[in-house]
């Protein structure tokens, strides 16, 4: 299973993108985005959206690989992980109900 990272880089390079180029789309230092690739620094969400613009990827795929890393990489140690998840999926359409309502 590819890394958020990887994928950016892997779909850059298909695209025969420098990474100079990309980093340029984004307004941030190429340093930057060489770190995102290497999953050393965290995108912002514009980062994410405009990264799916620009390599071409669906914005929504691309949100969900990035959040479920983080989120994997956050609970990974824990022994209850999969109930930590069912947990907060249930807080997910708890809250959105309520959302709703409000």
């Amino acid at each position: 299973m590819e890394t958020f990272g990887q994928i950016i880089r892997a779909k850059r390079e298909s695209l025969g993108l420098l990474l100079r180029q990309v980093a340029s789309y984004l307004d941030i230092d190429q340093a930057i985005l060489s770190k995102i690739e290497r999953n050393e620094r965290k995108p912002t969400k514009n980062n994410i959206l405009k990264l799916a613009e620009i390599l071409k990827l669906d914005k929504e795929d691309l949100f969900i690989q990035y959040m479920s890393e983080k989120i994997a990489y956050e609970i990974a140690e824990e022994d209850c992980a999969g109930k930590v998840l069912k947990a907060a999926q249930q807080k997910v359409k708890y809250i959105k109900s309520n959302l709703v309502k409000s």
